[in-house]
């Protein structure tokens, strides 16, 4: 799944910390969502969409390999 993560922090100058202090993960948990390494529950996803004042949809997009998985 790809995702907009870093560009959505940057536009509200959030560092990694910042944001995962915002929705109560660890900072590791931010980067492994930036980095393609973790897919987060729909209640983070909707935490994460919250904080930048937009929809899932937005921050986070299915790739093709997704749905052969």
């Amino acid at each position: 799944m790809k995702n907009t993560l870093k560009v959505e922090r940057a536009k509200k100058n959030l560092t990694q910390a910042d944001l995962a202090k915002l929705i109560m993960v660890s900072r590791q948990t931010i980067h492994a969502i930036e980095s393609g390494k973790y897919v987060p529950s729909t209640v983070l996803a909707l935490k994460i969409a919250h904080i930048f004042e937009t929809t899932i949809e937005e921050v986070f997009e299915l790739e093709e390999s997704d749905w052969s998985k």
